[in-house]
């Protein structure tokens, strides 16, 4: 029946990208075509394609392939793919701060009109700004909480970077492995102790998104060697505990939409308490698996 039903949603999917590619060639750049020049009739219809009729016909195409519960990628602002999910922390907002501070990484600032500006203008006269904001994806329904980037050889082209959401484990009378959960979209209060789910990249300069070619940053397509990377750094420095890998689910198709790399797996551990230097005592989150299995990381 699984198998049937996996068919069902590809030959739609497959139906769907038949109906978009012909809707943007046969109509809608036939029609600029014969009202516009020719070069305005092919920069109306990339404008209307990249963004209207490709993120639409993606969003109807996640919504036949069914999310899973447990987050496999971010999604941008219209609804589409955006960075896959490959780290978890656990631990309180300051013990977070606190150990991407201790491997040298700074918090990003907020993304506004000045942010935005000075981003412009160093990436153009390739000028530092360690601090540069991200763009901004989304989780659990809501923009991520805070972003921590470490720039490469000072250039603002070309940085590590990772993003994080919080979900609150002091707030989880139903357990963590229950939909209620993973669909809450509150943010962590204060000092509570939550999973801080983490989006990491490498960025590299722009490109086009695959899907629907939309401008955008250019990332390395390894992020399981930037999982490696984070996790190296927080090592490093001793602030997190044991590593353990979780597989959340099957593949979907759109996880490569960003020519990404990616296993999969979501690698969580305890965020250390560098006030005292020590290790949390705490036992951490379970977590259960879609096929059904669970771990303790």
């Amino acid at each position: 029946m699984r198998l049937l039903i996996r068919i069902l949603q590809r030959l739609a999917i497959f139906g769907l990208g038949l109906l978009t590619v012909w809707l943007v060639a046969f109509v809608f750049f036939d029609f600029a075509d014969q009202k516009l020049p020719w070069a305005l009739a092919v920069g109306a219809t990339y404008g209307i394609a990249a963004y209207i009729i490709f993120p639409y016909a993606v969003r109807m195409g996640l919504k036949i392939l069914h999310r899973q519960r447990l987050p496999q990628y971010t999604t941008t602002a219209d609804g589409l793919p955006g960075d896959p999910v490959n780290l978890a922390l656990v631990g309180t907002f300051e013990q977070l701060r606190a150990a991407f501070t201790a491997a040298g990484w700074v918090e990003a600032d907020r993304l506004g009109a000045v942010s935005s500006w000075r981003m412009a203008r160093a990436f153009v006269f390739n000028k530092p700004y360690p601090t540069a904001p991200f763009s901004t994806l989304y989780l659990f329904g809501r923009p991520q909480d805070v972003g921590f980037e470490q720039a490469i050889d000072d250039s603002p082209r070309k940085r590590h970077h990772i993003r994080f959401w919080g979900k609150s484990l002091v707030q989880a009378p139903s357990g963590i492995d229950s939909a209620t959960f993973w669909n809450n979209t509150d943010r962590p209060d204060g000092d509570e102790r939550a999973i801080w789910v983490g989006a990491g990249t490498k960025d590299t300069g722009f490109s086009l998104t695959r899907l629907t070619f939309q401008i955008t940053h250019a990332t390395a397509s390894d992020t399981n060697a930037e999982r490696s990377f984070v996790i190296a750094a927080l090592s490093g420095c001793e602030s997190i505990g044991d590593v353990t890998l979780y597989k959340p689910g099957d593949r979907l198709i759109t996880e490569h939409v960003n020519h990404y790399v990616t296993d999969g797996e979501v690698a969580m551990a305890d965020l250390a308490d560098r006030r005292q230097q020590t290790f949390s005592e705490s036992p951490s989150a379970k977590m259960t698996l879609q096929d059904g299995s669970s771990r303790v990381g």
